[in-house]
């Protein structure tokens, strides 16, 4: 249960809107950046909403980890985005993974604001 949770609420992102849009390519991104810091992916759903038009209208996707998740939220519309990263420490340290990993998608995202919160989970002994 020992773990690090990150959850951002990201404003004004200025990054190109096919980031916002594009299910597969923000999936590929996210896989590719978890296992980039060293963390075990052991599953992953992305899904594209349309709108009443059948216009795309922004993407819910999660990369399930051997150490826990990873799960983002668009909303084009408003130029926003939603994200936890939450890795758990069973049998070591994964919090500077985690941190590098949150950085890197927060990045990706070029947000001109937003607030980050950081939530220590399973604290056991006491």
């Amino acid at each position: 249960m020992n773990g690090l949770h990150l959850i951002a609420d990201l404003h004004d992102c200025r990054c190109p809107p096919a980031r916002l849009l594009d299910a597969a390519s923000l999936e590929a991104d996210c896989v590719a950046a978890c296992q980039r810091h060293g963390l075990t992916v052991v599953g992953r759903l992305f899904h594209a909403f349309r709108d009443a038009a059948g216009q795309p209208a922004g993407v819910t996707g999660t990369v399930v980890l051997a150490e826990s998740h990873l799960a983002v939220h668009t909303w084009p519309e408003i130029g926003a985005v939603t994200l936890d990263v939450y890795v758990c420490n069973f049998s070591g340290d994964n919090s500077q993974r985690a941190e590098a990993l949150f950085a890197e998608i927060i990045g990706r995202f070029q947000p001109g604001r937003g607030e980050r919160r950081a939530v220590r989970r399973g604290q056991l002994g006491g």
